[in-house]
């Protein structure tokens, strides 16, 4: 899977599940501010993202992200090193 393609994955996932507004998606945007997702959100979208990419995530992956280029960036590095 490509970087668009893992972008685009992200995006629908947030929309979809989520509710996330599309507008609000954007690579600079703050992604926990744009996200307003709860604990038990950020659960879900742990096990989510971890069914639909194949990698496991854990609470030291979110620590540097910022951006929701940073979060992507996150997936990207996961699943090139497994």
């Amino acid at each position: 899977m490509n970087r668009d393609e893992i972008i685009e994955t992200i995006n629908h996932i947030l929309v979809e599940e989520f509710e996330v507004n599309e507008s609000v998606i954007e690579p600079q945007a703050d992604f926990r501010e744009s996200l307003g997702l709860d604990s038990l959100d950020y659960v879900d979208l742990v096990v989510i993202i971890e069914e639909t990419f194949g990698v496991k995530l854990v609470e030291a992956d979110f620590k540097p992200i910022v951006t929701f280029e940073d979060f992507y960036t996150t997936l990207e590095n996961k699943m090139n090193a497994k």
